[in-house]
């Protein structure tokens, strides 16, 4: 049976930040993850964890930045990640700093490492060195606490210029990086957009053992999962899910999408929970 953790950057986003834990727990799940943390008080997180019986089980490295002012600028300005950004080492650094303490807090065991836009300036190679570099030394200073670090490719649609979009390219990486905590992380939303046929790298990449954690949402407009003939969407989840199954995969699958109904409803109802049909086979 897949373990869901619902992203609490993009469901029940109805609710302020720190109520969105309590929502995802009475809507029956058992772990989240978010974006960036860095905002709030990593003991007020913890406590929200811990009151409603949630595991912490990923969330970003900074977008850029060093303080949570800095890093929400630099994400509202369209930064998406330093790592594979040459002369910004340093930041890179400290940004790592301020998350292995957030995850040592909230006892998350698996952080993700944004590549970032290559500048027209910088060529690939020195783009893809700089990036084997700092995830070199992000592996090293997060294996202490025993966490892995992730990386994931994004479609280049959503995120034009991003540095790493496909799953070939991300095995190859960690070849060169050559860490035992720094994995992959494979969202089927983005290897649908790049490469189709998600059953595929699925079934590739997943005996390997290098694939650490999965994120879902259906293409092309990012809303809920399709099961079966349930929702719209390009990829059929109740298969691909049997599959993760069958593969003897035990890692999360972070519920990255944006709910259909979401700016729709009105009162109490939750457009997140009214879109959780999908969700009711697997709870």
């Amino acid at each position: 049976m897949p373990n869901f953790a619902a992203n609490l950057s993009f469901l029940y986003t109805e609710l302020p930040f720190l109520d969105r834990f309590e929502a995802a727990a009475k809507d029956g799940f058992k772990a989240v993850e978010f974006l960036f943390p860095y905002s709030y008080d990593s003991q007020d997180i913890a406590v929200r964890l811990k009151t409603n019986d949630l595991k912490q089980v990923l969330f970003n490295l900074p977008p850029a930045g060093v303080d949570a002012s800095s890093i929400e600028q630099a994400w509202v300005n369209g930064m998406r990640g330093i790592a594979c950004l040459p002369e910004r080492e340093s930041e890179f650094a400290q940004g790592l700093d301020l998350a292995l303490r957030y995850a040592d807090v909230l006892q998350c065991k698996q952080l993700h490492m944004m590549a970032g836009i290559v500048p027209a300036a910088t060529s690939t190679a020195s783009a893809q060195q700089t990036y084997i570099q700092n995830a070199k030394y992000a592996g090293q200073q997060a294996a202490a606490l025993g966490i892995n670090i992730l990386i994931e490719p994004i479609n280049m649609r959503d995120m034009p210029g991003y540095f790493l979009n496909r799953q070939e390219h991300a095995h190859a990486l960690l070849q060169a990086i050559d860490q035992p905590n720094v994995k992959v992380q494979m969202d089927l939303y983005h290897c649908q957009i790049m490469e189709g046929d998600v059953l595929q790298p699925l079934q590739q990449y997943l005996p390997t053992g290098k694939v650490a954690h999965i994120q879902i949402a259906n293409t092309p407009d990012r809303h809920e999962p399709k099961i079966n003939n349930v929702q719209n969407g390009e990829i059929n989840y109740a298969a691909a899910f049997d599959l993760i199954d069958s593969l003897g995969y035990t890692g999360w699958i972070g519920c990255e999408y944006k709910p259909r109904l979401q700016g729709e409803l009105t009162g109490e109802s939750s457009a997140t929970s009214m879109g959780l049909d999908w969700f009711k086979p697997y709870r």
